[in-house]
């Protein structure tokens, strides 16, 4: 199902554009209900893209675990991350890793066989599921520094369905994508439900 790697680069480009309006922003202010900057949530984000990327590069993936890239934090309270930004180039910079491992997880998920597999804390999963992933990690992430930078931040409400049935599949058909999503993840609430403490998605493959 190509449409979902579609989307992964459809969401990091739209992703990128919003953060080039904000290049003048401090990206080092705290993002709100996470322990990061908004700088460190930005690597994380990047860093996830090329992590999943990894777990359908290679012939010897491991199913039980990741990839053993080694990885760091840059200073205490920030993410440990394998890929990081030369902050001396300033916030431009994070945008072009952003974009970078964007692009590898979206052309390793294009050419990967899809009997190709990977493996995740959520689930064993192949190249459409880590594209879905990468679309969720973007969409999130991006919303949780759009208020502190100062931008605008609304998905297309059929990306964000098709995410929701690739790696939420138990979630409300009968709510708004967007507000679903964000609840989904414990980051909103809809009329009538608890909101989660706690939450995971599911990555394995549908057949």
């Amino acid at each position: 199902m190509t449409e979902l790697i579609d989307d992964l680069d459809r969401v990091v480009t739209d992703a990128c554009d919003a953060l080039s309006s904000v290049l003048a922003a401090d990206w080092h202010v705290p993002a709100p209900g996470l322990t990061w900057s908004c700088w460190g949530t930005l690597e994380h984000t990047a860093d996830d893209l090329f992590a999943y990327a990894g777990q359908i590069a290679g012939r010897r993936t491991p199913l039980d675990t990741y990839v053993p890239f080694a990885y760091h934090a840059l200073s205490d309270g920030e993410p440990p991350c394998t890929i990081h930004a030369e902050a001396t180039r300033g916030n431009d910079a994070l945008v072009e890793v952003l974009d970078a491992s964007g692009g590898l997880l979206t052309a390793v998920a294009r050419q990967a066989d899809p009997a190709k597999r990977g493996g995740h804390p959520y689930g064993v999963s192949d190249a459409d599921g880590f594209a879905a992933m990468g679309t969720v990690e973007t969409l999130l992430h991006l919303y949780d520094v759009a208020d502190p930078l100062g931008f605008g931040w609304d998905p297309d409400p059929a990306v964000v369905r098709r995410v929701l049935e690739r790696l939420f599949p138990a979630t409300p058909g009968d709510e708004e994508p967007w507000p679903t999503l964000l609840w989904a993840t414990g980051r909103g609430e809809l009329p009538g439900r608890e909101r989660l403490v706690e939450w995971r998605w599911d990555g394995t493959v549908r057949e």
